[in-house]
């Protein structure tokens, strides 16, 4: 019903306003690890649904050092200069200088390893469990560890993570009530009967017009926070159509319960886990301001 929809985002809109503007990053990480527990194992709920049991403990492991070397990425230090920070600095020039992303993964399939030689599971859930673990981790995890990322850029970092959170709050509004008041031309009917074009395309605008709004806010070149906006927006309908296939793949409605008029918290979140990190390296590569 709407007004559970309301009086939902009536209660966690403004903690989660509260935490991102007047929070530190490392309390942020300590929310980030929070929801993605409950949207990883909302997934792997899902997997279950299909016969496909994740390494529960081991991915949610994995999945919150993710989330600790995302932040202590933020605390690295710039004038502690040694051996293994220079080191560091080399190896994971390509993360944005973030120490152990690509040491996560790999522990992660050495764990892996480990489970399916040495549990007692059937052998054949060997390959379902493996791949719903793995994917859990990349396509959950991974991708909202970026929120902490976001968080921490010098100055503008909380009103960028902010403004990728209300382009997808914006656009979602929009995309609910233009396509239900006149959505007529479905989008993806096989993954989202509800979803239509109408929606979609009033999705994009609302997003168009918090970049409007956050100009007056924020000292970033206005043709930079429409492309975010803009591919923040593709970003994050594409994130809500990929969950929409995972439920349909698994025959559930909703991912979960725990958000009255939502659903789970995949459910809320489905948008933001692909739109934050589209921010964030359109943030680092293509706009990429000195501090």
């Amino acid at each position: 019903m709407t007004w559970k929809r309301v009086a939902t985002a009536a209660v966690l809109i403004p903690l989660a306003v509260g935490l991102v503007l007047w929070g530190s990053t490392a309390v942020l990480a300590l929310a980030v690890a929070l929801v993605t527990m409950l949207a990883l194992f909302e997934y792997f709920t899902l997997g279950e649904a299909i016969g496909h049991r994740a390494y529960r403990f081991w991915t949610a492991t994995c999945a919150l050092m993710l989330v600790f070397v995302q932040w202590f990425a933020t605390t690295w230090p710039s004038d502690y200069l040694n051996i293994w920070e220079l080191r560091y600095r080399q190896a994971f020039r390509l993360f944005g200088g973030a120490p152990a992303i690509p040491e996560t993964f790999f522990l992660f399939v050495l764990g892996i390893a480990a489970l399916t030689l040495w549990t007692r599971r059937p052998l054949v859930e060997a390959l379902p469990a493996a791949g719903i673990s793995a994917s859990g981790l990349l396509l959950v995890a991974f991708p909202l560890s970026f929120a902490v990322r976001l968080h921490a850029i010098p100055v503008r970092g909380p009103q960028l993570l902010l403004f990728a959170m209300v382009i997808i709050w914006v656009g979602d509004t929009a995309a609910y009530f233009v396509g239900r008041a006149i959505g007529k031309h479905p989008l993806a009917p096989h993954l989202s009967p509800n979803k239509t074009w109408e929606g979609t395309v009033a999705s994009f605008v609302g997003s168009l017009i918090v970049a409007v709004v956050f100009a007056r806010l924020m000292t970033v070149p206005f043709g930079h926070l429409l492309g975010m906006a803009a591919v923040g927006n593709v970003a994050g309908q594409v994130g809500d159509l990929l969950e929409s296939a995972y439920k349909r793949s698994a025959g559930i409605k909703d991912s979960g319960s725990i958000l009255p008029g939502h659903g789970g918290v995949l459910d809320r979140i489905d948008a933001l886990i692909l739109a934050i990190p589209v921010v964030w390296y359109y943030w680092i590569l293509i706009y990429s301001p000195r501090p």
